[in-house]
């Protein structure tokens, strides 16, 4: 009898429509991968919110963190060590959000006790006087005398996360420790294609006049962005943090920057979380409007 089987021929050009199928098949796999997780981290952002408006009616305000600075035991064999975040009572855990992984987005995989200290993100590059976004000054335009030094953000980039930014440094003002799961807290982004930063996110000042540096009022003044969650009654179109972590990168000389594209989540005060461009918000955080 003969015996029949697949010729070479045969068998390179099955191989070679597997690997056809296998790079049209797996794309798509991943991209509803990162859909079905960019729609959990909205949905979690969004209960982050709602946390938060429940907090303010409580207490007057909202919380200087979203889940809290890095808590020690303070006695017994593990003074000293770092309690692990699902196991502290922090501003919005566990009283108004039920789990510490709302607080974690879908691609943070860190532990409950991995910690880390932020910088502030780049501030808004452009010139002053060049790109004024809201009436400041309350003549009825917005123009280059609404763009002012006390309107823009107080730190550059790198610059190290105080307790308590409106204060000076010193020991009872440290460099603030977060849990790195609160990815809405702070939040790693590419600063080369080797290296990392943790960059803040969530903040109640972030402009010059609020922080108490440029001209020194430290509580605000009537050129100041009123967009600060520090103030009685932000509006609507505040920032309160956004996620950066579904960002593609390219290459800016020795460093990189975020390829334009609705990539981030950002969530304002006034509504649900929705994608934004990311070159945007690399380019002026919490400057930026809806």
């Amino acid at each position: 009898m003969r015996r029949r089987a697949f010729t070479l021929i045969e068998l390179l050009v099955v191989i070679a429509i597997i690997a056809l199928l296998s790079a049209i098949i797996f794309p798509v796999f991943a991209r509803a991968r990162e859909q079905a997780a960019r729609a959990g981290d909205i949905s979690a952002m969004n209960d982050l919110r709602s946390a938060l408006q429940l907090y303010r009616v409580d207490n007057g305000g909202y919380p200087p963190a979203l889940l809290g600075y890095v808590n020690r035991y303070a006695s017994g064999p593990n003074a000293g060590n770092v309690i692990p975040a699902d196991q502290i009572a922090g501003f919005l855990f566990p009283k108004r959000v039920a789990s510490v992984n709302t607080f974690r987005p879908s691609s943070n995989r860190v532990a409950p006790a991995e910690i880390t200290t932020a910088v502030w993100p780049a501030p808004d590059a452009r010139a002053l006087g060049t790109a004024p976004i809201l009436d400041l000054n309350g003549d009825g335009r917005i123009d280059a005398n609404d763009d002012v030094n006390g309107a823009r953000q107080a730190y550059s980039a790198g610059v190290q996360v105080l307790t308590q930014p409106r204060l000076p440094a010193g020991p009872s003002n440290p460099v603030a420790e977060y849990y790195r799961i609160s990815g809405y807290d702070v939040a790693e982004v590419k600063a080369t294609s080797s290296v990392k930063r943790v960059e803040l996110r969530y903040a109640l000042f972030w402009s010059n006049f609020a922080i108490g540096q440029g001209a020194g009022f430290g509580a605000g003044s009537a050129f100041d962005d009123p967009r600060q969650l520090g103030y009685n009654d932000p509006p609507e179109n505040t920032v309160i943090t956004w996620n950066s972590f579904y960002r593609d990168y390219e290459p800016i000389g020795a460093n990189v920057v975020p390829v334009k594209g609705n990539k981030d989540m950002v969530l304002f005060l006034g509504g649900a979380a929705r994608p934004f461009d990311s070159r945007r918000m690399y380019d002026q955080a919490w400057r930026v409007l809806p």
